[in-house]
């Protein structure tokens, strides 16, 4: 995971909640969740000794998950293919033993895609008859690795991507679209492998955390026929959640177990009202905003947009806070994670001579919050199970008992 930067965080409830955020983000590594859950897998085998894997890893946490394959099975693990979104792999990944990278297209798929595709086809197809297959997926799947149907093209699949993403598209509804284009979705791997007893293992980024939506289901149950694919969701987003609130119990932790969803802005407002009409406290949603953007979009992604568009609301506030980011440490195509904004947001952004209104009308969060000083950079964590918001409401009088409300923080 990469290391957290933030600009200008002198106020110690500010570094508080970017603590918090890498506790949730440890809580849910993919390179830790994968090596216990497969650690367990493996001991409840009747022959693990015997057993040999080649791993087939797609999607943002490809290379973590990898790299925690590597340390349950060690020599058994024979081959991996990493499939994954640009700069997601690290040095000791490109290092495990039978390694094949593919570094693809996200968030819009693009002619790598349907290479890597075809080479995961490939790639399954070749194993040997003795080698159990190994699905490692997480969330970007759907967009890093594709083989079309007859008569769908690229440019099919990326403008449904496109159009999707402007027009704000639910995941679930995305993702059914995708399925009907694709020879690899919808559990039409698993049917291809039958009678080899595949093994999956997912991080969800999806309500519900159902093997059929995650990566449109690219480790997801057969349609029809034989499909003896055993799967296990190794880390989701409550996950995360319930870490924070655990290591923030001091705080008077309110956790919000229904996932979030709608538009950023309409969220913003929510989540503003409820922690400035709230008693003192630290409040954590998780889930998965939407954007419409327009015709010519500035920089910024959904996080970044909710949490400018909060920064209007708490204007003024000493004692709020809010921080939206992405698990995945990209929001949207930008290299930033989300922000961290409080009631003196908008009057930094306003002496660096730029209006907040007209920045979130034109999608252009990203450089307003930079002006700033609010965005939060984490780089590639090796996990992807949503967005996470966290609301502070704590008057700055009380900021000396923050260390013993979240115990343990600074070492996470």
């Amino acid at each position: 995971m990469g290391g957290l930067a933030v600009h200008g965080d002198e106020d110690p409830r500010r570094q508080m909640l970017l603590e918090l955020l890498q506790i949730a983000l440890a809580a849910v590594d993919g390179r830790r969740r994968t090596r216990e859950a497969l650690s367990e897998i493996v001991k409840r085998s009747p022959a693990p000794a015997a057993e040999r894997f080649a791993a087939a890893a797609v999607g943002k946490a490809a290379a973590s998950m990898a790299l925690g394959a590597a340390d349950a099975l060690c020599g058994a693990l024979e081959r991996v293919l990493i499939i994954t979104k640009d700069g997601h792999v690290d040095a000791e990944a490109r290092g495990l033993r039978g390694v094949e990278i593919i570094e693809s297209g996200h968030p819009v798929p693009d002619q790598r895609s349907l290479e890597a595709g075809a080479r995961l086809c490939a790639f399954l197809e070749d194993l040997d008859r003795g080698v159990r297959p190994l699905f490692l997926v997480s969330g970007g799947a759907s967009s890093l690795a594709e083989a079309l149907v007859p008569g769908a093209s690229l440019e099919d699949l990326r403008r449904l991507n496109s159009d999707a993403h402007a027009s704000a598209l639910p995941i679930a509804a995305l993702n059914a679209r995708r399925r009907a284009l694709s020879r690899l979705k919808g559990g039409q791997l698993a049917a291809r492998l039958a009678g080899r007893h595949p093994l999956a293992l997912l991080i969800s980024d999806v309500p519900g955390d159902d093997p059929a939506v995650i990566g449109s289901g690219l480790a997801g149950p057969a349609p029809q026929g034989t499909d003896d694919m055993e799967r296990h969701v190794v880390a989701r987003l409550t996950d995360a959640l319930e870490a924070v609130a655990d290591r923030a119990a001091g705080l008077a932790p309110v956790a919000h177990s229904e996932r979030f969803s709608g538009t950023a802005e309409r969220l913003a407002v929510r989540f503003a009202h409820e922690l400035a009409l709230g008693s003192p406290g630290l409040r954590i949603w998780g889930g998965e905003s939407l954007m419409e953007l327009p015709e010519r979009p500035g920089r910024g992604g959904r996080n970044q947009h909710l949490a400018l568009a909060a920064a209007r609301l708490i204007a003024g506030h000493d004692d709020l806070f809010l921080l939206a980011a992405g698990t995945d440490g990209t929001d949207g195509p930008t290299g930033d994670a989300g922000a961290l904004v409080d009631g003196d947001t908008c009057a930094r952004i306003a002496c660096a001579g730029l209006d907040v209104d007209e920045c979130l009308r034109r999608a252009n969060s990203g450089v307003a919050l930079a002006a700033a000083g609010d965005l939060v950079s984490t780089g590639p964590t090796g996990t992807n199970v949503g967005d996470l918001v966290l609301g502070l409401k704590l008057p700055r009088s009380e900021t000396h008992a923050l260390p013993s409300r979240v115990a343990g923080a600074g070492g996470a």
